[in-house]
């Protein structure tokens, strides 16, 4: 039995080094921001062109690049059309026809209902610009002057605004009989329909291609946390690739692009943009035709860019041409991804929230949760709800595991005279004490399945409350108004009563001085471990006396909606475990076990040390 407890403890110190290790990359020091000073008023989009380029093919064979300067001022100068739903605000600039300024109306920066809107697209001129453009750029024989660029001024048929049900339309003429219509149209959540037109009044073919790009100046402010993806975020024909901001710097030099940039072909299907925490921009052309999907960083303007570049087109005397891009601009709304997935919009759209290594369970956890709430209509409810489901679906293994330590328990008087039979000899007794498990059918390794179990639920509920938006400033009880960050309450200011307000987070006082839910996670690991007898190594006692405390305060930072499963999940498994442990005649004496523990603790304190025995006086019993 001994020998067992020393395995139990060997992983109970594995796995807690293991979350030690997993705290420090979810929570890495924070990054050396970027200073904001050095970034370019003027912005160089490096846009998409092609010489020579095979229209009987259908497919862009060879690029340079076309280069637009957009001045700040006159950005800033520019008229604008006004976007009205009920989930967005902002506007759509007239010069270039871009749409960079937008904001999200049900979502705030803070709890503070008063707080700023989410701004998600500004645009240049102002902090962090990052917007979209659309266009068609030229082909062979066609000069970059005869298309719209990004500093072209378009004229709007109405004043707007754009609103779901009303597109809004802008027309741009050039001298050679080419008339660039653009209809911009939008829903009711963040999908914007871009449908571009060209139609050729003059004498000579046009030979163009549609693009759109998302453009983003400079890094954007981050998490800077391994548990969520920011960066470039695409798929081409089913396959998902993500692509960090620093990684995007060192992709291979293109010499057509005269940037850092990779391009890849698509068949029939797939999107490309950027995607933070909880907000995300794409680009999504026509599905069923192929196209290229470009990922770029412009060094000399410290521009990240994606792109969509789609096959030439010729457009002849008299003709008409047309072309169809989506832009979803929004928050990474489950529901709202889901749906524009499962209606084919924008197909294997549900991936583009970062579901981690264990999405084979995040998938499934956060469809229950989500369904949870809706049912019951609080989140922290929801979570609780959620663990006692998830407890009953592992509940048959859990029983079994914990038949086996009852029954390594029973065995305990035939362990210990086992032991006095053999001696020293530890080959034989090793030898006797696996006939014995076998005799009796006890496996004494299924005591570890518990623990085991809850490594990968653990992580994965981590991930659904920590990357998706659903979780964001979901209250629960009292001082619990956002789930998604720690417990606010602090034993600096016990937890409100005191008038001096709590230390913030991220502090080192904020760590040591925690809140309400951590020190009832430490109270339930603590009651859990009671179940069972000290060990009898004082090394082992301490070790697990203070295993509860030292988990309390590192798992105090974690976002609090964690906390409440993982105290959910302990009290759970206690319930369990004890009247598993009874119906076995093995009626835990959980009172008796903190006393025995003291008793042990007083003793080891009482006991002389190997050195203080050894400078004890002796008596002489020889002679010289």
């Amino acid at each position: 039995m001994e020998e067992q407890n020393n395995k139990n403890l060997i992983l109970a110190m594995v796995l807690s080094a293991v979350v030690m290790i997993v705290w420090f990359i979810f929570f890495p020091p924070p990054e050396t921001p970027v200073d904001q000073s050095t970034t370019a008023t003027t912005a160089e989009v490096a846009g998409p062109a092609v010489t020579p380029a095979d229209t009987t093919a259908g497919t862009v064979t060879g690029t340079t690049t076309g280069a637009v300067t957009a001045e700040t001022q006159s950005v800033a100068d520019a008229p604008r059309v006004q976007i009205d739903t009920p989930e967005l605000s902002g506007s759509i600039s007239l010069v270039g026809a871009r749409i960079d300024d937008l904001s999200l109306k049900t979502y705030r920066e803070t709890l503070d209902p008063g707080s700023p809107e989410v701004r998600l697209l500004s645009p240049v001129g102002q902090e962090h610009p990052y917007y979209a453009l659309m266009g068609w750029a030229p082909g062979a024989g066609t000069a970059a002057t005869d298309l719209p660029d990004a500093s072209t001024l378009w004229a709007a048929e109405s004043a707007g605004p754009l609103a779901p049900g009303k597109p809004v339309v802008l027309t741009w003429t050039n001298a050679k009989g080419l008339t660039f219509r653009r209809e911009i149209a939008v829903d009711e959540k963040f999908l914007f329909t871009v449908t571009d037109t060209v139609k050729n009044a003059g004498t000579a073919a046009a030979s163009v291609y549609p693009y759109g790009v998302i453009a983003r100046h400079s890094l954007p402010p981050m998490q800077s946390i391994f548990v969520v993806h920011e960066g470039m975020v695409r798929s081409a024909d089913g396959t998902l690739e993500e692509t960090r901001y620093k990684d995007i710097v060192k992709l291979d030099e293109v010499a057509a692009e005269k940037a850092a940039a990779e391009l890849v072909d698509a068949q029939a299907a797939g999107w490309i943009g950027f995607t933070d925490h909880y907000w995300m921009t794409v680009l999504v052309p026509d599905q069923g035709k192929p196209f290229k999907e470009v990922t770029k960083h412009v060094a000399g303007a410290d521009i990240y860019q994606t792109e969509i570049r789609q096959p030439v087109q010729t457009v002849a005397p008299g003709a008409e041409i047309s072309n169809t891009i989506q832009l979803f601009a929004g928050a990474k709304e489950w529901s709202t991804i889901r749906a524009y997935d499962n209606d084919g919009v924008i197909p294997g759209f549900i991936d583009s929230i970062d579901w981690g290594w264990f999405f084979f369970l995040t998938k499934p956890i956060f469809a229950v949760l989500h369904w949870l709430h809706g049912f019951i209509g609080n989140m922290g409810l929801s979570i609780i709800a959620l663990t006692f489901i998830l407890k009953f679906l592992v509940l048959p293994l859990a029983y079994k595991s914990y038949v086996s330590m009852a029954r390594m328990k029973e065995l305990q008087p035939e362990m210990e005279a086992l032991k006095e039979r053999v001696g020293e000899d530890k080959q034989k007794l090793q030898r006797e004490m696996m006939q014995l498990y076998k005799d009796k059918k006890v496996n004494p390794a299924a005591g570890c399945l518990p623990i085991l179990i809850q490594i990968p639920i653990f992580f994965s509920l981590y991930k659904v409350i920590f990357v998706t938006i659903e979780l964001r400033h979901a209250p629960f009880f009292g001082w619990l108004k956002d789930l998604s960050a720690p417990d606010p309450s602090s034993l600096f200011n016990f937890f409100g009563l005191l008038p001096w307000d709590a230390p913030v987070q991220g502090t080192l006082l904020h760590l040591i001085f925690i809140g309400v839910l951590p020190i009832l996670l430490g109270i339930t690991m603590w009651l859990q471990q009671k179940l069972n007898p000290a060990p009898a190594d004082p090394v082992q006692q301490q070790i697990f006396a203070w295993m509860p405390w030292v988990f309390m305060f590192m798992l105090g930072g974690f976002a609090s909606g964690l906390v409440v499963y993982w105290i959910t999940n302990n009290t759970i498994t206690f319930v369990q475990q004890y009247l598993i442990m009874w119906s076995h005649g093995k009626r835990p004496d959980i009172f008796g076990n903190i006393r025995s523990a003291k008793l042990a603790k007083a003793e080891a304190k009482a006991a002389p040390t190997p050195a203080n025995s050894a400078a004890a006086p002796t008596k002489k019993t020889g002679k010289k």
